[in-house]
């Protein structure tokens, strides 16, 4: 049966393209390009000249075709984990430095990135100064009511943080991740490593139940939490690897049920883990009865390929998808940008594999890459931004959730677009025949990787990456038009009409 659609699918897909060159509609005028140049002679730079369409369909060579008719999912945003690191480092800022940063990264305006999602840590990262929990106790204590629960160090600067970015842009999406549980809980009594204690389990959810309740009180509401970041890796400090039977237990029996009654409406959201492990997630979706607590699954893409998020629509397409987490780095100083790597890889790859949001690990370090912990933190993850007291400088990170955030507005929906290998129609005049027309069937091997949305007010937005080291353009049409995008080997190119 899904062969068989699919096979509808894609004869659909051939079909309009043919079809689209003859509809009646005077379609767009113009088209607003902003441009990344691997020689950093454009950072996410307006172009001075809008590009024109016209209506001379007769040129031959692979085309991007946007098919607006044709929608997949919708888009919850693109963005950054703000680490408790982040934070930090943002807090050590003048308060006039800090709001003119957030105010670029966050407000929706046309001088700005619109940055619109964030991933919190529930607890300590390994991009704290330290590792805390919660309800940290003495050795040999425990406390099973979660008496001494308290936001403790998130006060000082996720919070406050937070709090300013929420001014500026108040419907910003919101996950959060727990590295670990506090360390009674665990069977180690250790940040690193170790496994939560089947009898804390009720206690453990009990725990998100408050750190959300407490983050709703000073006006932070989550939109997701994912159960456990890294449920396979027990390097980091902190962690806290979780089995997939014991996560499938532990969301079935403990933290479905405790949201249920306390009225948490945030989406429970599996795995956060790597893409070559589809299995995990799977494991719980099977169950009916822990399935219908959760929401879809979260992937990082440190293992495996961004095809496995299709495969898993595949199976169960009621579920979402989010692309949780990836480091971008690039070394201080460089005189070129790797722009067209990143955003391939991830932009483009992961909108066209089903993910809803595209988040990046992670905001802002300092040009050490500090803070992080010891013994399992991570000395090579760079921040989006690196902050030095007051001062600012944009990364590779940056400027690739930058041609993304935007304009790709939430609300916005993946549309049909022209991949490699893909077939499409070129129509031309008969030779020898005025009037008649000839019909061949293209196989577009040379079409640059793209993706193509369209935003709650109506506008397309085309993503374009020139990954080759010759092609100078690439032709699109829509809506029987055509244009020609001017775009460097190596650069990235955002449309909007």
């Amino acid at each position: 049966m899904r062969k068989s659609l699919l096979n509808t699918l894609i004869s659909s897909t051939l079909l309009l393209c043919a079809t689209s060159l003859f509809a009646q509609s005077t379609g767009p005028a113009k088209i607003e390009a902003w441009i990344t140049n691997p020689d950093r002679s454009a950072l996410f730079q307006k172009q001075p000249e809008p590009i024109t369409f016209g209506t001379n369909g007769n040129r031959r060579g692979s085309t991007i075709v946007i098919d607006d008719s044709q929608e997949f999912q919708s888009i919850d945003g693109f963005g950054f984990a703000v680490t408790g690191g982040s934070a930090e480092l943002m807090m050590k800022m003048t308060p006039a430095a800090r709001t003119k940063l957030i105010h670029e990264l966050f407000a929706t305006d046309e001088n700005n990135v619109g940055v619109s999602y964030i991933r919190l840590s529930i607890g300590a990262s390994d991009l704290n100064s330290f590792v805390f929990s919660y309800d940290d106790l003495p050795d040999g204590e425990t406390d099973f009511p979660l008496a001494k629960f308290n936001l403790s160090q998130d006060y000082k600067d996720v919070i406050p943080v937070m709090k300013e970015i929420l001014a500026v842009n108040p419907a910003i999406k919101i996950m959060a991740s727990p590295w670990s549980a506090p360390t009674w809980m665990k069977t180690n009594n250790n940040v690193r490593g170790g496994s939560l204690k089947p009898e804390y389990y009720s206690v453990y959810a009990q725990y998100f139940v408050k750190y959300i309740k407490a983050m709703k009180k000073e006006g932070i509401n989550l939109d997701a939490v994912t159960v456990q970041n890294e449920p396979l890796n027990s390097n980091n400090t902190p962690s806290m690897p979780m089995l997939p039977n014991e996560q499938k237990d532990f969301i079935k029996n403990h933290l479905g049920p405790a949201f249920q009654a306390a009225g948490i409406t945030a989406k429970i959201i599996l795995f956060d883990h790597n893409l070559d492990r589809i299995d995990y997630p799977l494991t719980t979706l099977q169950d009916p009865e822990a399935a219908k607590f959760v929401d879809g699954s979260g992937f990082h893409n440190y293992g495996g390929d961004l095809s496995a998020m299709t495969t898993m629509h595949m199976i169960r397409p009621d579920k979402n998808l989010y692309f949780t987490e990836q480091m971008i780095v690039e070394a201080p100083g460089k005189q070129t940008i790797d722009i067209a790597s990143p955003v391939k890889r991830l932009i483009i790859g992961a909108s066209r594999n089903w993910s809803k949001n595209v988040i990046l690990w992670n905001l802002a370090a300092d040009s050490l890459n500090d803070p992080h912990t010891n013994n399992g933190g991570c000395p090579m993850c760079q921040g989006a931004v690196t902050l030095g007291g007051d001062k600012v400088s944009r990364n590779l990170a940056y400027y690739t959730v930058a041609h993304a955030s935007k304009f790709v507005r939430p609300g916005s929906v993946r549309i049909a677009s022209t991949n490699t290998g893909d077939k499409t129609v070129a129509v031309t005049d008969d030779e020898e025949r005025p009037g008649s027309i000839r019909v061949t069937t293209i196989e577009n091997s040379a079409v640059l990787p793209n993706v193509a949305f369209k935003t709650p007010d109506g506008k397309i937005v085309l993503i374009v990456v020139n990954d080759t080291y010759s092609i100078n353009s690439q032709r699109i049409q829509f809506r029987g038009q055509f244009a020609t995008l001017r775009l460097n080997p190596g650069a990235v190119g955002t449309y909007i009409w």
